[in-house]
């Protein structure tokens, strides 16, 4: 069993933040795998729901703490299901990549993003899958890295992230296939 975890800030709010390209994310895997509706799961505090992805049964999540204290619903739901951090997937933002662009890492550091840093300090360990959606914006932004990842996505980067989000699906197979 996997357990996907699609990274963001609860509320409307945060709705269409870059910083909930992780939420997206999860949207459109459930979409995607006719997964049901996400539902809450007061165990680990997140939206919940269940299917299967090429072969492989999965619980994909959205944690419904804020970015920061992403790990502790995300720990408590793999502790409640028995999933080894190896078989969790996280899909998050990074600003430090190209918009446009998706990366997978196998293992390693934050790189500076909390919400991967709390997942690793409340899951004990880094070796897990990340899925970075990029985000990086094409001039300089004038403010701090928080505004701007607050911020609402413009038209044009919706479009691009929406792009993005297409391929998602046939990376999280091939993910969990060579997983």
């Amino acid at each position: 069993m996997k357990l996907i975890v699609g990274l963001g800030n609860p509320g409307d709010k945060y709705k269409k933040t870059r910083h909930n390209a992780g939420f997206m994310a999860a949207d459109k895997l459930a979409e995607h795998f006719g997964m049901e509706e996400f539902k809450s799961l007061d165990k680990g505090k997140s939206l919940m729901t269940k299917g299967e992805i090429a072969g492989e049964k999965v619980i994909l999540i959205k944690p419904q703490s804020y970015m920061n204290l992403s790990g502790i619903p995300t720990a408590a739901v793999a502790s409640y299901f028995k999933i080894d951090r190896k078989d969790i997937i996280a899909i998050y933002d990074d600003a430090d990549i190209e918009s446009g662009t998706l990366r997978v890492r196998q293992e390693g550091s934050a790189a500076g993003h909390n919400g991967v840093k709390s997942l690793i300090e409340e899951l004990g360990g880094d070796d897990f899958v990340r899925i970075r959606l990029g985000i990086k914006p094409e001039k300089p932004f004038p403010g701090a890295l928080e505004d701007y990842v607050l911020g609402k996505l413009t038209k044009d980067e919706q479009s691009v992230l929406t792009r993005v989000l297409d391929q998602l699906p046939e990376v999280i197979e091939k993910v969990i296939k060579e997983a």
